[in-house]
């Protein structure tokens, strides 16, 4: 079954939001880097890598129920932040706003009966779950070390561990 014209719409639209996504957390880490948090930065370089990733699996589910991919302008990301925890907070409402648009998503597979689709896009609801957890359990810890001091060093350091 070909994928129905408005659901690969929709996919195309979600494309350009993993590719936006991208873009505004490699635009989060050149501001970590600039505030001397490598670490914050490796973390932010990975998610954005990890976005653009979500954007090809996208990309190449259109292609394989014979679709086709129309890339939309991106918005310029903000580049200046109130700190890390400002960074994190920007995150976490980032990924909810995503989750919201995956939802979205399910919702308008299940309504044509897109079968293919709902299994496609539970990953990326399960996805989603992980995505607001990590950044959420980040920010928890921003409150409790603050912007500055030494336990801020500590979760830089701590963060510049995740593999990408």
């Amino acid at each position: 079954m070909e994928l129905s014209k408005k659901m690969q719409d929709a996919l195309n639209e979600q494309i350009k939001e993993e590719i936006a996504s991208a873009y505004i957390y490699l635009s989060m880490a050149a501001y970590c880097e600039s505030i001397n948090l490598g670490g914050f930065a490796k973390w932010m370089v990975n998610q954005s890598n990890e976005e653009m990733s979500h954007a090809m699996k996208f990309y190449n589910y259109i292609y394989d129920r014979g679709g086709r991919v129309v890339l939309e302008a991106l918005d310029k990301p903000a580049t200046e932040f109130g700190g890390p925890t400002d960074v994190f907070e920007k995150t976490l409402a980032h990924e909810q706003f995503i989750t919201g648009r995956i939802h979205k998503l399910y919702a308008m597979a299940s309504e044509e009966k897109d079968y293919a689709s709902l299994g496609v896009l539970q990953w990326f609801v399960d996805e989603q779950v992980e995505e607001e957890k990590t950044a959420g359990d980040i920010l928890e810890m921003l409150k409790m070390v603050g912007d500055k001091g030494q336990g801020l060093i500590m979760l830089d350091r701590q963060l510049a561990q995740r593999g990408g």
